[in-house]
C-alpha cells in the first residue's frame, strides 16, 4: 500500500465521512478517468523543468516569526497538491495533507516531529490562515511564471519557419462561482490562457472600481509575448490595445468586432473578400482546398495582416475579426 502511494502521491484518500453541511468530502482524482484523453507529453528543454516548490519559496511570507511551525512553501505546496488531487474545499485540503503519505509530505517540506520523527502536516486551520494573509498577486505572478516555463516550443509546421505555427493566447474574464456573499461582490478576474496547453500564464483582479479593458496591459505586460497571437473577445477590440501588443510587446492580435462599432463594422462588411489571393501556394491537395476556401471566407472572418493598424478609429482589420501581426 505504501508503495502504491508513493507513485499516485496526488490520489486523495478518505479515511472517514464527513456529515458536517459545510465541509465537502475529500474525492478521489479523476486522473485515471481523463489520462486517455491527454495527448502525449511535450518533451521540455533541461532548463524548462524547474521546481514549483523553488518558485514558491520566493513568496514572502506575512506570519510573524514568533510562533511559526510551518514553512510558507510546504503549506503552499500542500495546497497546490490537494487541490490538484480534487480537493474542493479547504476541509478537503486539511483532510488530503492529513492522509498523505510521509515520503509526499517530505518531497513538499513537510516539517517532522523532533520527538516523534512522524510528519505533522499542517491542518486546515493552518492552510486557511496562511491563504487569508499571502500576496495574491505574488501568488498568481509566481505560479503563471512558472507555468509559462514550462510551456513547450510550438510545433514546427510544413514549410518555411516563417508559416510555422504561432503560439495564441486567450485573454478572458470569469466571474468565480460562489465567490460573493452579500454584502461582498462577487470576485472577477482577468486571465491569459495558453491555447495549446490550456495553462493559465497570469491573471489578475478586476476590482469594482475598474473594468478589463485598464487590466488589460497589466495582465500581459509581465508575459513575453513575441511572435504570439493574443485572441481576446469585442470587449478589447480597442485601438489602444492593438497597437500596444504590436509596438511594445512584438506580437499579433485577433480581436472580434462586433455592432457595438458600426463604423469598423460597415468598413469591414465592404472589404472584397472573394477577391483575395491566397499568401502563399498550397502544398498539397487537401491544403489546396482549405487555401481556396480560406480565401473566400464570409465578411466576419479576417486573415492577419503583416503591417501595423492603419490610420482610423478602431484597430485596422480585413472583417470582423480584425487581426493584425507584428515582429520585433
Amino acid at each position: 500500500m505504501e508503495v502504491e502511494q508513493a507513485r499516485l502521491p496526488m490520489v486523495m484518500r478518505v479515511s472517514k465521512p464527513i456529515t458536517s453541511p459545510d465541509r465537502l468530502p475529500a474525492c478521489s482524482s479523476p486522473i485515471a478517468a481523463a489520462a486517455h484523453r491527454l495527448g502525449p507529453p511535450a518533451t521540455l528543454a533541461p532548463d524548462q523543468c524547474r521546481s514549483l516548490l523553488d518558485t514558491l519559496a520566493q513568496i514572502t511570507d506575512p506570519r510573524h516569526r514568533r510562533g511559526r511551525r510551518h514553512a510558507l512553501v510546504g503549506v503552499l505546496g500542500v495546497a497546490v497538491c490537494a487541490v490538484l488531487a480534487g480537493a474542493k474545499s479547504l476541509a478537503a485540503i486539511g483532510e488530503w495533507a492529513a492522509d498523505a503519505p510521509g515520503q509526499v509530505l517530505a518531497a513538499l517540506g513537510v516539517r517532522r516531529d523532533p520527538w516523534t520523527g512522524a510528519m505533522r502536516p499542517p491542518a486546515e486551520a493552518t492552510v486557511r490562515r496562511v491563504l487569508a494573509r499571502v500576496d495574491p498577486d505574488a501568488l498568481d505572478r509566481a505560479i503563471g511564471a512558472w507555468l509559462a516555463a514550462q510551456q513547450p516550443p510550438p510545433p514546427a509546421g510544413p514549410g518555411p519557419p516563417a508559416h510555422s505555427p504561432r503560439r495564441a493566447v486567450a485573454v478572458d474574464g470569469k466571474t468565480l462561482r460562489g465567490s460573493g456573499h452579500h454584502p461582498i461582490p462577487q470576485v472577477h478576474l482577468l486571465a491569459a490562457m495558453d491555447h495549446t496547453t490550456r495553462a493559465v500564464l497570469a491573471q489578475t483582479d478586476v476590482g469594482g472600481t475598474t473594468n478589463e479593458i485598464t487590466r488589460f496591459r497589466p495582465l500581459l505586460d509581465r508575459l513575453d509575448l513575441t511572435g504570439t497571437v493574443i485572441t481576446a473577445d469585442a470587449l478589447h477590440t480597442q485601438r489602444e490595445h492593438a497597437d500596444w501588443l504590436i509596438t511594445a510587446k512584438h506580437a499579433a492580435y485577433l480581436l472580434v468586432v462586433k455592432h457595438n462599432q458600426p463604423s469598423l463594422y460597415q468598413q469591414l462588411r465592404r472589404l472584397p473578400w472573394p477577391d483575395i489571393p491566397p499568401k502563399t501556394a498550397p502544398a498539397t491537395a487537401a491544403t489546396a482546398a482549405w487555401s481556396s476556401a480560406a480565401c473566400r471566407s464570409p465578411p466576419w472572418l479576417a486573415w492577419a495582416s503583416p503591417t501595423p493598424p492603419r490610420p482610423s478609429a478602431s484597430p485596422a482589420g480585413s472583417g470582423p475579426y480584425a487581426a493584425g501581426a507584428g515582429g520585433p
